[in-house]
């Protein structure tokens, strides 16, 4: 059965008011404070409704702690028995998930609880929606202008070993053979005693641990040939080939070797290093992960947040950058891919930009005129450069239209023409011959002119590599930078760079919630700068609680001490709390 409680509903009475003014002012201008006036609130619980009984079976948790503790787990970088102790014992969760009885129902959760809604999440792709639910939140309560943003990518790895490729071919034969000797026992008495003490006995893999370098090629085109024994031999067995563990040694053979059929002989020859793709198998615990040559073994997660272009601290501080859009993809992904889904994913939420810092990986040219057809200013430097020492497009005067105003040497055209997308700049050959940059410029002699040829491409290339130097644009570049902070906190604050979970889905779901949590503990941040300069005022709505909350214990004492004066017993009276007693 579902069971939550709704946090949108008014209480008549605070269950918090017995707290002392002090520390009710300290959780209320923190992270708790935030995340129970306006997080907890929004948290789509009922997406989760789908996957429960709304009227047989046992009762589940309240649907919002539970949501509430997968966000806060992932934002603190928590195991399941650490969240499950601070939710029964830390009042700074208490307080965030508005729980104020003391039960185990509502302040313990069991950590097989925790893995089993994580689960539901994770293999349903419902982090997007706590992502969106949170954001567009915080979006609206800090006034968060979206206009301009930046987006960048970072590298993070999953719980798995670096391994090479021998271990990546022992690992995954040692695998299948345990699970062809769990589940088809019979079929596993078919497999040759070499093989399976090769790879099943006590010290089968810590051997191909320590194979020395000088044995490295030998060992390798041994267990190469053993796995393509064991695809061979059960090859026309259907139960055999619907085990995962089977499919892994088909994608080993196929990203790695070479087979090659003489007769009734098949040879195996191992793929050299430059010709296996990025994509390959890495580790067969984490099938999904792949490689990229700059930044090894794992995933990569993108980033797109707002930023402030100003130098005043005050202001910064009191201005909230938000993560507006965050997406996970294998290692081997482009960034030049990444770029026009990140726009779409923000436009969708009324999120977008309408001016987006990136690096040259993110600008091409392809990249920037669709961002533009869709009101998006990509601010990038073109990809590449004009080869050293010669002269490119980017060195004559411009303009937009296409028109050559001058080349470097400061002479103006005779005529320029244009032919559907291409364009041709006639010059004076009788100065061209005679000019210095003769041989490295990239116009051609003709008989009668020398002609400078390009495309629509190249003319937005050049105008954007030309803009580069300009001072406009370093002025506005420069703030691209700020990318790189976000990387470092969004590690040292929430731990993504180094998970502990494998899998694309379990990797999504952990990056995402944490972007999630580091929106969340930056509004605290600013929430705490706005009310630096309010003393008494502990709620973002601007309610001076502080001052209520003495009034009331003032109050409360002074009439405890009268009714004992007159002789009452006030804790028969029911209409004020024992605390004051």
């Amino acid at each position: 059965m579902i069971r939550y409680n709704d946090h949108k509903q008014q209480q008549l009475f605070d269950p918090w008011g017995n707290m002392s003014p002090k520390r009710r002012q300290m959780l209320g201008r923190s992270w708790p404070g935030l995340f129970k006036e306006h997080i907890l609130p929004e948290l789509p619980v009922s997406e989760l409704s789908p996957f429960f009984n709304t009227g047989f079976g046992r009762p589940t948790k309240d649907l919002y702690t539970v949501v509430g503790v997968l966000i806060l787990q992932q934002t603190h970088d928590l195991t399941d028995q650490e969240a499950v102790d601070q939710l029964s014992f830390n009042i700074q969760w208490h307080y965030a998930l508005n729980i104020a009885e003391e039960s185990d129902s509502a302040k313990y959760m069991c950590p097989k609880t925790l893995w089993t809604m994580r689960t539901i999440v994770a293999e349903n792709g419902l982090e997007d929606i706590l992502f969106n639910a949170g954001t567009q939140k915080l979006a609206e309560v800090f006034s968060v202008d979206t206009d301009k943003q930046r987006i960048d990518s970072v590298h993070i790895r999953s719980n798995m070993r670096r391994l090479g490729r021998i271990n990546i071919f022992s690992k995954s034969i040692h695998r299948f053979l345990k699970n062809l000797k769990r589940h088809y026992s019979s079929r596993f008495e078919t497999v040759e005693n070499a093989i399976t003490d090769r790879y099943l006995s006590e010290n089968a893999l810590a051997c191909f641990a320590m194979v020395k370098p000088s044995q490295g090629q030998k060992t390798l085109e041994q267990v190469s040939t053993d796995l393509y024994g064991l695809i061979r031999q059960f090859k026309d067995c259907d139960e055999v080939q619907t085990m995962h563990s089977f499919k892994l040694l088909q994608r080993i053979l196929d990203e790695q070797c070479i087979v090659s059929a003489s007769g009734d002989d098949c040879q195996v020859t191992v793929k050299e290093p430059k010709q296996i793709p990025s994509d390959s198998l890495q580790n067969p615990s984490d099938p999904d992960a792949s490689y990229s040559g700059h930044k090894g073994q794992g995933y990569q997660v993108q980033v797109m947040e707002t930023y402030t272009d100003t130098d005043d601290k005050d202001q910064k501080a009191r201005t909230l950058n938000l993560i507006t859009h965050v997406a996970v993809e294998r290692a081997h992904e482009s960034d030049a891919k990444a770029l026009l889904p990140a726009i779409e994913s923000a436009q969708q939420r009324d999120l977008e930009p309408k001016q987006l810092l990136a690096d040259s990986l993110y600008g091409s040219d392809e990249n920037v005129a669709t961002a533009k057809g869709n009101g998006v200013e990509v601010v990038a430097p073109p990809m590449g450069s004009e080869k050293e020492g010669t002269l490119g497009l980017s060195d004559f005067r411009l303009e937009k239209s296409g028109k050559v105003v001058s080349c470097p040497q400061g002479h103006a055209p005779i005529r320029v023409t244009k032919k559907k997308a291409r364009y041709c700049a006639a010059f004076d050959l009788a100065r061209c011959n005679g000019c210095p940059n003769r041989s490295i410029c990239p116009g051609k002699a003709g008989k009668k002119a020398s002609y400078l040829r390009f495309t629509d491409k190249q003319l937005r290339i050049a105008l954007r590599r030309s803009d580069v130097d300009t001072d406009a644009f370093k002025d506005r570049y420069r703030w691209r930078a700020g990318v790189e902070a976000t990387m470092s906190e969004f590690d040292r604050r929430t731990g993504v760079k180094r998970l502990r979970v494998r899998g694309y889905k379990a990797v999504r779901f952990s990056a995402t919630l944490k972007a999630l949590g580091l929106n969340i503990l930056r509004a605290a941040a600013v929430m705490a700068a706005m009310l630096a300069g309010t003393p008494g005022q502990t709620d973002p709505k601007g309610g001076d609680y502080a001052g209520i909350s003495v009034f009331k214990e003032q109050f409360w004492a002074a009439f405890a001490f009268l009714t004992r004066l007159l002789g009452c017993n006030p804790l028969f009276l029911g209409i004020y709390p024992k605390r004051c007693f």
